[in-house]
């Protein structure tokens, strides 16, 4: 019995067939470019995925965090720079300004965004604060009606093609994070605000990070996002839902490696047979499976609660942490089980491994997910 309702497996066979039909002709041309195709950005409006997590009183889909989860899933089985684009926009890119932004904040730049005219990006990491995220040197100093920003960010998911930068700054450095951290809605167009370069990466090409940087950077009092000093707090209840969308993300991959796999398994002879038929791969896609299953629900039981107005902190973390360390082994399985040609960059298989290894570091490395866990876990008994 499935636990979805039919409004979300139709949007999950919508997002699927978009995906293999319209996307997936293309992976190997966004591996070798480096660049997500203008057709496909364009595509990706026209269906509303950039306002999937945009209430649709502001031209979005509304979208619950179910509904988000399964749709992020299915992005997941292509190739994950396209979907790391998207999903940065549509999980901590705006969801800050969805939660806790002003009415005023949100007419303004909620439309544009949903219909993927404005693109958002998350910037919190800094070269001194990646884990310890309390360590912030940038600063925000209070001048007139304006907050003048001095600092640098870096590793900054979507930053050179964004349009608006949800930024954490120091507003009172005695407070620190017990109130002394704010979170600022940035324009692009700002003075004082630097596109650093593009940075090199192991993976997700197609999807660009840099450092941004802020040299006297003016900001207006009503781009403050929720109340000043509290944007520590904001910061994690954005980076819990963050967290659920990149666990979709990593099952929808986990799922495409393991299909692809099996079939390969079963065309591929060897000793006068298909190596399917050998106990040792039965076991190991088995394990591949199972492992993939348990992440899905941990997946959506986490989307759930969110759902139910929950903080959800702990199941948050615990599927982030779960479902990327799946498909990290997952990948690993899947070149293991294609032999050579999954070593081989012709073939899809390398490329998920490669792009997979960012998955355990980003948006809170894993270690970072099991610190908060046992930390709840402590406090609840």
């Amino acid at each position: 019995m499935s636990l979805l309702t039919d409004e979300n497996l139709q949007m999950k066979l919508m997002i699927r067939s978009f995906v293999e039909n319209e996307v997936e002709p293309y992976a190997q041309q966004i591996e070798e470019e480096d660049r997500i195709p203008d057709h496909l950005i364009e595509k990706a409006k026209e269906i509303g995925l950039f306002g999937i997590s945009i209430p649709e009183e502001y031209g979005g889909i509304g979208l619950n965090t179910v509904g988000k989860s399964i749709v992020l899933e299915q992005l997941g089985r292509t190739h994950n720079g396209y979907v790391s684009l998207i999903s940065a926009h549509t999980g901590i890119g705006s969801t800050g300004l969805v939660r806790l932004g002003s009415e005023y904040l949100k007419n303004k730049y909620l439309p544009a965004m949903a219909a993927g005219e404005k693109i958002g990006c998350f910037a919190l990491s800094e070269p001194g604060a990646g884990s310890d995220a309390t360590n912030l040197s940038t600063r925000a100093e209070k001048k007139g009606e304006k907050w003048i920003i001095n600092g640098t960010k870096h590793f900054i998911t979507n930053a050179p093609i964004a349009d608006l930068f949800t930024v954490f700054a120091v507003t009172d450095k005695e407070k620190g994070a017990k109130g002394g951290i704010t979170a600022f809605l940035i324009e692009k167009e700002f003075p004082g605000l630097i596109i650093g370069a593009i940075d090199k990466k192991m993976g997700l090409r197609g999807s660009y990070t840099s450092q941004v940087i802020f040299e006297d950077c003016e900001v207006p009092q009503e781009n403050v996002i929720g109340e000043v000093g509290m944007g520590y707090m904001s910061a994690l209840r954005i980076l819990g839902e963050g967290r659920i969308g990149l666990a979709a993300r990593s099952v929808g991959s986990a799922d495409k490696l393991i299909e692809m796999s099996t079939r390969y398994v079963k065309e591929r002879v060897q000793f006068g047979k298909p190596i399917a038929h050998n106990q040792g791969i039965q076991w190991m896609l088995a394990e591949m499976a199972t492992e993939t299953e348990a992440a899905r629900q941990l997946t959506l039981m986490a989307a759930r609660l969110i759902d139910e107005g929950k903080k959800a902190i702990k199941e948050a973390s615990m599927a982030k942490m779960f479902a990327t360390d799946v498909f990290n082994k997952v990948a690993d399985q899947a070149v293991q089980l294609h032999g050579g040609m999954g070593y081989v960059s012709e073939y899809p298989i390398e490329r998920f491994y490669r792009d997979a290894r960012i998955t355990k570091i980003y948006e809170g490395t894993n270690e970072i997910q099991k610190m908060i866990i046992a930390r709840h876990i402590l406090d609840e008994h």
